[in-house]
This record gives C-alpha cells, sequence and structure tokens, in this order.
C-alpha cells in the first residue's frame, strides 16, 4: 500500500497541490482523475519521487519514503516499475534489450537467468516473439505491452503508469486496461495509473482519486460514482452523452 498525507507543492508561488491525503491499495487498480492542470501529473510525480513535497508525507508501506536517507529510497526504487505515456523505450535498441534494461542496471542474475526473464515477461504481456524487433517496428499497443513488460521485469511491488491509454484506440485500450488489472491482481501490486480515459474509469476503477484545482474532490469506486453527489465529480465523469445513458441506468 501506498499512503500519502498532506501533500502540498508549489511551483512559482502558484500551489499546485493543496494538503491532499489518499490511500492507494495492493492488488488493486487505483487510478488519479482530473482536468488538465488538476495537479494529477504533479501528484503522480510526488509519489514517485521525481517532485519533492513542500509539505506532506509519502509512505511506501511503513516507510516514509519523504523523509527517507538516500539508500532507504534506493531500495524502495528497485520496487517501482513505470509505465510512461507514449511507452517511452528506446527506439535504437530492441524490444528485448528494452526489457533487459532494468535488468542490467539493477539485476544480478546471469545472462541466461535474464534471457528467461525477458521471455516470461514478453509472453506474460502477449508480444512473444517480438524479442529481435524494434520499437518503430511494432503497433503502438504493441509497444505499450513492452513498455509494460519492462515495468515488471523486476518483479515491482508498485507500479505507475501515467496516461497508458495516450495514442491508442478504443479497443486496444480496453486491452492494456484489462492487462494492467490482471498484472496488478495476480502480483499483488499496488498499481496507480493517472489517466484521464473514461473508459478505463468505469472498466478498472476500483479505488479513484479525483483532483480539481489541485484539491481532492472526490474518492471512491467506479461503483460508488454513480451515487455521487459531487457536481464538480458528476460535471467531469458524466459530460459525455454515453457516460450519462450508464449513470441513467444505474
Amino acid at each position: 500500500m501506498i499512503r500519502i498525507e498532506n501533500i502540498v507543492k508549489t511551483f512559482s508561488g502558484v500551489k499546485i497541490l493543496h494538503e491532499v491525503s489518499a490511500e492507494f491499495y495492493a492488488g488493486k487498480t487505483n487510478l488519479i482523475i482530473g482536468q488538465s492542470g488538476s495537479g494529477k501529473t504533479v501528484l503522480l510525480k510526488c509519489i514517485v519521487g521525481l517532485h519533492h513535497p513542500d509539505q506532506g508525507n509519502v509512505f511506501y508501506g511503513d516507510r516514509n519514503y519523504s523523509q527517507a536517507n538516500f539508500n532507504v529510497k534506493k531500495e524502495i526504487r528497485k520496487e517501482i516499475g513505470m509505465v510512461f505515456q507514449g511507452s517511452a523505450l528506446f527506439t535504437s535498441e530492441t524490444i528485448q534489450d528494452n526489457v533487459m534494461f532494468p535488468l542490467n542496471m539493477f539485476g544480478k542474475q546471469t545472462k541466461k537467468e535474464k534471457q528467461i526473464r525477458v521471455d516470461q515477461c514478453l509472453e506474460r504481456v502477449g508480444i512473444d516473439g517480438t524479442n529481435l524487433f524494434f520499437p518503430g517496428e511494432l503497433s503502438g499497443g504493441m509497444q505499450k505491452r513492452a513498455a509494460i513488460a519492462r515495468a515488471i521485469v523486476l518483479n515491482p511491488k508498485y507500479l505507475f503508469c501515467d496516461e497508458p491509454n495516450s495514442g491508442l484506440d478504443p479497443i486496444t485500450s480496453l486491452k492494456i486496461d484489462e492487462l494492467i488489472s490482471d498484472i496488478t491482481k495476480e502480483y499483488n501490486i499496488t498499481s496507480i495509473i493517472n489517466t484521464h480515459d473514461m473508459n478505463s474509469l468505469m472498466q478498472i476503477g476500483e479505488n479513484i482519486l479525483f483532483l480539481n484545482d489541485g484539491v481532492k474532490a472526490w474518492e471512491g469506486t467506479n461503483k460508488e460514482m454513480f451515487n455521487s453527489d459531487s457536481e464538480v465529480f458528476n460535471s467531469f465523469v458524466f459530460a459525455s452523452e454515453i457516460a450519462k445513458i450508464l449513470k441513467q441506468k444505474q
């Protein structure tokens, strides 16, 4: 589990996050949603450690990441997998080399053991046999699967996904959502997904944090959201006609 307490972040005198507190659970898909500029990306970066909060604390289990020394932070970072927006694969490296990269950085396995682990991960995400392909030779959905394979190759306890469906068609997006959800449950990972995709919200939103202008404006599940009495949340989520119809059917 990851817990954040009273996170405040300011840039150039402008407060982006206003004492945000929340819990993100292991074995569940935890979503951070909100309009552009709502602070969700800044919050994700504060949790990962790319930004240091001006105030508040981030806990990985019982470890206070915000106050930890270098060695503790290094150990926590080894437990983190990251799927970046746009996949962020090394275009001049093969899929095999991309997935093996974290193993070369942090792993202590033999070359044969690393190869076995890479093959296992590629098979798990459904793109086995693509080892020697380059990212540009694969579709957007397959590239995203390769990015997920790289993110899980070190058996992380924590998985962060920044807009994982960005640039994908609706059908491929659903498949990526299902893959992330399945992996989360299979390995009991604490997954945090930063998204504005309403299909993801309704499909895999087991724990949802909604930010509005840097303030936690709503928190709940994809089932509870149909009974939300938060006007700003309802306005954001049920803006589309399809979402309105789904809400009326509840």
